[in-house]
């Protein structure tokens, strides 16, 4: 009822002993606390990965296409898994599901996800590596044009998570994005961090891959090339795969405990604290995490510009942080060799504006079908 002597409102309370008692609040503090039930159910609302009330055949959609484009990305220069996630709309659930393993939490929908996502990728991997391999080296534009589609079809995705846009996720998506850039740029000039290593570096090596494995818009090897380690990482591989076909135990000893292992420890570490850390940011800081997501996956289009060409490597020049030499540049692969920019004709233009619109469908219809697919699950359960 509402008291005109004191401007308020009171409302009478009855508890468990029959007793009654009167609380009473200003106009004021009726709005604040109105506000505060708002937020704390807006809360709520965002689905977790475990929660019953999201539909399982949309999230296996889901998965399952964020799993295969994360294996296609895995064999494209300069393309994150991580991207591809975050772009299917699967990103934070698949963030959930790591974290909860290295945490030794198993739960069905965490485990649901990480199946979905790890079959899917090796699928995609084992069944299209060839021809993706073929397609990126001989039509770069295209395949390019491709993915800066299938990634650009993700931001309403995302959008859709963190709406409405508040200024911690701008000022966060604006300082992903710039990142990003610096990033692109020391790509495209083949910046590196020179061939010195130890144990040390090649334990920061392993937490740097781990953390290109979760994050989007980060490319693992180009990380491993700026630490310096992509070259001493590769040769230790060579040499342990050399020493088993071999069967020369001994020689297998010294890069496995010098190479692999420190590699090997930073990716655990790296994988369970990137992982948490995220899921905690994701939980407590929903917004400005989820701006940031939006800004690594504008500012990974950069690195992707289509109309860029590979050329044959020239002495001296330094490819994968090795010097090209008369010796050696037989070794280097064509998907490795540098790139330079051209300028397209008006064929190419118009139909790489198509090819994005297509990725770009792709990745929205498929997100639609996942949402059909939660809607008609929850139907059926009413």
């Amino acid at each position: 009822m509402y008291d005109r002597r004191t401007n308020a409102s009171v409302i009478r309370l009855v508890d468990r002993s029959g007793d009654r008692h009167n609380a009473e609040w200003n106009n004021e503090t009726l709005t604040i606390s109105l506000e505060s039930l708002n937020k704390e159910l807006s809360n709520d609302s965002q689905p977790s990965i475990n929660d019953p009330a999201e539909p399982l055949a949309g999230l296996v959609t889901k998965s399952v296409f964020g799993g295969i484009l994360m294996g296609l990305a895995n064999l494209v220069p300069g393309i994150s898994g991580g991207t591809m996630l975050l772009a299917a709309g699967v990103y934070p659930k698949f963030v959930d599901g790591v974290a909860e393993v290295t945490t030794f939490r198993f739960r069905f929908r965490s485990l649901v996800v990480l199946g979905c996502v790890g079959v899917a990728a090796a699928l995609g991997i084992l069944m299209f590596a060839g021809l993706l391999k073929t397609l990126v080296v001989e039509q770069r534009w295209v395949m390019y044009s491709l993915f800066i589609g299938l990634t650009l079809g993700g931001l309403p995705v995302v959008y859709k998570l963190v709406k409405p846009l508040d200024g911690s996720a701008i000022i966060s998506a604006i300082v992903a994005f710039a990142a990003m850039v610096i990033f692109a740029w020391l790509q495209f000039t083949n910046a590196d961090g020179g061939g010195q290593t130890n144990w040390l570096l090649l334990l920061v090596a392993g937490l740097g891959g781990a953390s290109a494995m979760i994050l989007p818009g980060l490319s693992g090897g180009y990380i491993l090339l700026l630490l310096g380690q992509y070259v001493p990482i590769l040769d230790g591989v060579d040499e342990f795969k050399t020493a088993l076909s071999n069967r020369d135990v001994s020689a297998a000893i010294e890069p496995a405990l010098h190479v692999m292992l420190p590699v090997g420890i930073g990716v655990v570490i790296g994988v369970m604290a990137i992982s948490n850390l995220l899921k905690w940011l994701l939980k407590n800081h929903r917004k400005s995490t989820l701006g940031f997501l939006i800004g690594l996956l504008l500012g990974s289009v950069i690195g992707l510009f289509p109309f860029q060409q590979s050329y044959q490597p020239k002495f001296g020049q330094k490819v994968k942080g090795r010097i090209v030499t008369p010796e050696n540049i037989h070794e280097i692969e064509q998907d490795d060799w540098p790139t330079n920019v051209f300028a397209p004709d008006g064929f190419q233009v118009v139909a790489s504006i198509g090819i994005v619109a297509v990725g770009f469908g792709i990745t929205v219809g498929v997100a639609r079908i996942g949402g059909r697919s939660d809607n008609n699950d929850e139907q059926s359960e009413h």
